[in-house]
This record gives structure tokens, C-alpha cells and sequence, in this order.
């Protein structure tokens, strides 16, 4: 019995006595080099083709395109007025919570698209701020379309009689409510002038209309500039009955009436000289 306990390669049947590498075949010397428009034109396109894969490619890319723009013209916050694009003049309406009432007939708005459905008031990150700091370059200022109101002391003017009890039916009338408003132009100020309604329990109320008829404003009087929408008849309608009940500002001697555009030129004229 041999002391080994194994055998050699050459006692073990069907073995090779020695290790041949000339018969290995190398993967690599059958690639023959291809330029890049012969690949491409080998190239199996029936795969991208097929209804199977392309239309629920074309559907996603759709969905997600469409869904981008409905976001863009419907769900994306305004901050200010200056950022307000110019297709949306005279087209769309913004909805949102009023912020502050700076004067008689105009306030400041803190946009909220989609309002409750959209999150804003119950979801946690869709509040609208409460402080001055946090609302800072984040409302658009609103003015009243169609409507003056009597003017506030402010830049060394004295108040115009009912300009005060203007400000306080409007702040009570829309402060820290929600609002929609039809915006039809930026004035020179920035503002946003728009036809504003609040709801009163189950009715929607122009506010413009409301402060006339109250005898808290006048018709909007200038020679360019004045925006109506198509409500002007319906204003001038509503400045008539209040002066013919004497509310308001048309309570007093209608001699020494003066109206808000005229106290604004006798101010301006008193101050230029």
C-alpha cells in the first residue's frame, strides 16, 4: 500500500497529463468594434413603440404637465400684488382672509387659493399668520372698485368728517373674514383694484354696495382710471337712495358736503401752495 493517499493527475481516469490553455475561448476576441449610428441602427425600437408601454408614458407625462398648471393658476399662493401675472386681470378672482383695513376703502389680503378644501385653516403647515411680522410682504393690498370713501388723517391732513366710521363698518364688516375679489387692475400704488364679496350666512355681499348704501363712500369720480366691472349703474342706483335718506355722510347741509374726491384736491391744492 503506497504511504500517499492520493493519486496523481495522471493516474486518475480521463484526465488531461497536462494543462492545455491554447483551447480557451476569450469572450472579448469575438466583439468586432461597431460605431455609434451602426449600434443605433441595430437597435430595437418596437420596444418604445408599443401602445403597451408608449400610452401610459404619453398619460403620466400629461397627468403630471396638466397638474403642474392647474397648481400654477389655481393652487399657487400670491403674495403681493406685484406678482399677480397679467393673464389674471379681468379673468380670475382671488380668495383669501382679510389681514388689516388700512383706510376706508381698502385692506389688505392674505391669499388662501382653494381655501378650505385646499387645507388652509385645519391643516397645521396652511395657517394664516396672525402677527405683523409674519404677514410682512405676504398680503396683497386690495383696493375697492367703483367706491370712495371719506379719507383718514395721514401725511399732516386732518380727517375728513365720516372717515373714521368708514373704517370701522368696513374692519367689522370684513376684518379676519374670508373674501373673494374680482380683480381688474394694479393701480399706482400697487394695489389690487378688485369688486369684493363676503358672505353673510347664506348670502354673498358686495361690500363696495354695502358702504354706499350706508352713505360711507361715493361713487368713484376721476377723469381716468375708474374701475366698475359692469356694476356702475347698480352703484350710482345705491348713492341715490342713500342720499335720498340722508344716511351717511349725506346726513349733514348738502352745502358743505364734500365729497372724498374733492377733499383729496382742496388737501392737495391747499398743500402745493
Amino acid at each position: 500500500m503506497p504511504w500517499w493517499p492520493f493519486k496523481s493527475s495522471s493516474s486518475l481516469p480521463n484526465a488531461p497529463s497536462s494543462l492545455d490553455f491554447s483551447q480557451t475561448n476569450d469572450p472579448r476576441e469575438d466583439k468586432v468594434p461597431t460605431d455609434w449610428t451602426t449600434s443605433l441602427n441595430r437597435t430595437d425600437w418596437s420596444h418604445y413603440t408599443d401602445p403597451r408601454n408608449l400610452i401610459p408614458v404619453i398619460l403620466l407625462t400629461s397627468t403630471c404637465i396638466g397638474s403642474y398648471a392647474f397648481y400654477r393658476s389655481y393652487l399657487k399662493r400670491i403674495p403681493q400684488a406685484a406678482l399677480i401675472q397679467q393673464k389674471f386681470w379681468r379673468k380670475r378672482s382671488l380668495f383669501g382672509t382679510v389681514t388689516r383695513v388700512g383706510d376706508g376703502d381698502n385692506f389688505h389680503l392674505f391669499h388662501t387659493p382653494g381655501g378650505r378644501l385646499a387645507g388652509w385653516g385645519w391643516l397645521p403647515w396652511r395657517k394664516v399668520p396672525d402677527k405683523g411680522k409674519k404677514l410682512k410682504d405676504r398680503t396683497i393690498h386690495v383696493r375697492l372698485a367703483g367706491v370712495d370713501a371719506p379719507e383718514l388723517a395721514h401725511f399732516g391732513r386732518p380727517s375728513q368728517p365720516y372717515g373714521q366710521e368708514a373704517v370701522d363698518w368696513l374692519s367689522k364688516y370684513i376684518l379676519h373674514r374670508r373674501v373673494r375679489a374680482y380683480i381688474y387692475k394694479r393701480d399706482q400704488y400697487d394695489r389690487a383694484v378688485a369688486t369684493v364679496y363676503v358672505r353673510k350666512w347664506l348670502l354673498r355681499r358686495d361690500v363696495g354696495l354695502q358702504m354706499l348704501k350706508k352713505g360711507l363712500a361715493t361713487v368713484y369720480e376721476a377723469k381716468t382710471g375708474a374701475e366698475f366691472g359692469a356694476l356702475e349703474r347698480k352703484y350710482r342706483t345705491a348713492e341715490r337712495w342713500a342720499k335720498l335718506r340722508s344716511r351717511g355722510m349725506w346726513g349733514g347741509k348738502r352745502r358743505q358736503f364734500e365729497s372724498p374726491r374733492d377733499f383729496k384736491t382742496r388737501m392737495e391744492h391747499e398743500h402745493s401752495n
